[in-house]
């Protein structure tokens, strides 16, 4: 297997990581809601002289993220690595421990870890055959040291950062790497926390390049720049 799902493709981390795999020979399939803005970015990369392919999907709707993932796999041989970073902005409600209620957080519960679990479910049965795969999960720094203003996101990825640590546990041996990666910094320079620094998509995909090759044994890394 020679490829890279990414779930939650979008113009910086997605296009980061889409970047720094294929330009090491892998071949990248790209998820998320919008086909428009896939084929874009498959566009980009396919101009780079990396092979690149759209398969749209919303992680909320299981059967079609499993399909996505089952299509991809079937275009490209297997699906050798995952990654999973969908972000939803535009619908996303936030609200601090006090104003939450039980649908704040639910939604969240959804979009991040029971999206991450369809997925994953995709594709480890084939990782299991092979005995090879690598399985990456994104969250910002809240999954770590939550914000009140984001209270119900910060749950939902702390409940994600710690089913993929125990998954790590699961598989260890079975020479499938699983990881968390959090990340602390302003891809950008954008952000609802002014303390953070700085700093480029680029400059973070490396940690998931490092993750699938020499680091296999972590199963976080925190970037902080």
């Amino acid at each position: 297997m020679t490829s890279i799902a990414i779930i939650g493709a979008g113009p910086q981390m997605g296009l980061a990581i889409a970047r720094t795999f294929g330009s090491q020979g892998l071949d990248v399939a790209l998820i998320s809601r919008n086909r428009d803005k896939l084929d874009g970015l498959a566009s980009t990369l396919t101009a780079e002289g990396i092979t690149a392919a759209a398969f749209p999907a919303d992680v909320l709707d299981h059967d079609a993220l499993t399909r996505a993932l089952k299509d991809a796999a079937a275009r490209f041989d297997g699906i050798d690595v995952l990654e999973y970073s969908p972000l939803a902005i535009e619908s996303t409600v936030l609200a601090t421990p006090a104003e939450s209620d039980t649908s704040h957080i639910q939604r969240e519960i959804e979009f991040q870890l029971y999206g991450a679990m369809a997925a994953t479910k995709a594709v480890l049965p084939a990782m299991r055959e092979a005995g090879a795969g690598t399985l990456l999960y994104t969250t910002g720094a809240g999954s770590l040291d939550p914000l009140p203003m984001v209270a119900n996101v910060n749950a939902a990825a702390a409940a994600l950062r710690n089913w993929v640590v125990n998954l790590h546990k699961e598989l260890a041996g079975t020479g499938i790497q699983a990881a968390h990666v959090a990340i602390d910094v302003a891809l950008g320079g954008a952000s609802i926390d002014p303390k953070l620094k700085a700093a480029t998509p680029e400059a973070v995909s490396s940690v998931y390049w490092d993750l699938h090759t020499t680091k296999r044994d972590q199963a976080e890394i925190v970037y902080r720049g």
